[in-house]
């Protein structure tokens, strides 16, 4: 009887088999569910990471000095900053710059020269038109150049040739706040006339923050209202709270524009009731880009919260008014804590938006000064 129980028992495999067996189909797995998102992630690199890189890698680029002259770039780093640099780095600055004729080489380092100062290009165009047919190895180029142009002769020139040098730079970067660096290389604010890009960045954050306030202020309200509401109400409100994604930006954004003007609906009955005796200036400044962007942008802080507060069960807020709570504590305590998510969720949907509208401000605001 042993016998046959033994013999109808099917062999057993060894222990190392099976586990090589279960890892290979682990890895099979694996690479199947690799080959599912593999296109998604070629095209999330192909059109958002190498186009942000590429961009990234541009801000902080400055090869075209050291390009075109790469003696002269070697020679001018190695100098002190004070006199002039030494007649090596003046001989291989003459001879790369008679070379660079060829290839376009003399238009990109005046171009990248200009950044520095906006007399770099007429000076090399000068300083090539003036230099001997031949270059003597054994010749004064400090002379030589000197007496061509006699800014040659001066060491700011030569500062300046020294910061664009490095093959890579801070100038960009700086520049998009405001800054640069200055002659010791210390960081400082540009001059007051040049200065725009600070005072866009905050005009642009003042905007979107008071945008984003303003609809959660209104948002919050309408959504716990269409939340509370019987279905077939809450449908009809909700229809309301579309419209706007109906009708085109361009439609809503000429209505507010219609409504606001001088001789808009707005100003025409606040004269006719007497509450004002001439029209008020309601668009082309800030307060018609707060009415325009809120109308656009509340549908966006709405549904976010909705979805939150349609899955909060209303018994823990009447669970709180029966043990002795006050009503608004409450709210406060039981019912908003629950919320955050979709209060997080539409402030950051719509705070990103209103920073991407700027093309849409300069329709309703007009003039930047009236920003």
């Amino acid at each position: 009887m042993t016998t046959t129980i033994a013999a109808s028992q099917p062999p057993s495999r060894p222990a190392g088999t099976l586990k090589a067996q279960l890892r290979r189909a682990e890895r099979l797995r694996k690479w199947k569910a690799f080959g599912l998102v593999a296109p998604l992630a070629l095209f999330l690199i192909v059109v958002f990471v190498m186009p942000i890189g590429s961009m990234l890698w541009r801000s902080v680029d400055n090869t075209e000095l050291e390009t075109v002259m790469p003696l002269t770039t070697a020679g001018i780093q190695q100098w002190d900053g004070t006199g002039l640099p030494d007649e090596s780095t003046m001989a291989a600055f003459a001879a790369e710059l008679r070379d660079s004729r060829q290839g376009g080489g003399l238009g990109r380092i005046g171009r990248r020269l200009n950044y520095e100062d906006t007399q770099y290009r007429s000076l090399l165009m000068r300083t090539l038109r003036g230099l001997p047919a031949s270059l003597e190895a054994d010749a004064d180029w400090t002379t030589t150049l000197v007496e061509i142009d006699e800014a040659w002769g001066e060491t700011a020139t030569w500062l300046g040739i020294q910061r664009a040098a490095p093959p890579t730079t801070d100038r960009y970067l700086l520049a998009s706040v405001d800054l640069e660096r200055g002659d010791t290389g210390q960081i400082q604010r540009i001059a007051e006339g040049d200065r725009l890009y600070q005072a866009v960045f905050q005009r642009t954050l003042v905007i979107a923050g008071g945008v984003t306030l303003i609809c959660l202020a209104l948002g919050f309200p309408l959504a716990y209202l269409l939340a509370t509401l019987p279905a077939k109400t809450s449908n009809l409100l909700m229809i309301l709270v579309l419209l706007p994604f109906w009708t085109s930006l361009l439609v809503r954004t000429a209505a507010w524009i219609i409504l606001l003007q001088s001789n808009g609906l707005v100003n025409q009955s606040l004269i006719a009731t007497g509450i004002i005796d001439s029209p008020l200036q309601l668009v082309f400044n800030r307060i018609g880009v707060f009415f325009a962007m809120v109308h656009i942008l509340l549908p966006f802080m709405v549904l976010p919260l909705y979805s939150v507060m349609k899955g909060i069960s209303p018994s823990y807020q009447r669970a709180a008014v029966s043990l002795g709570a006050h009503p608004f504590a409450a709210f406060w305590q039981v019912y908003v804590p629950q919320t955050v998510s979709g209060i997080a969720a539409g402030t950051i949907l719509v705070f990103i938006m209103a920073l991407a509208t700027t093309s849409r401000r300069h329709w309703w605001v007009g003039q930047p000064t009236r920003w």
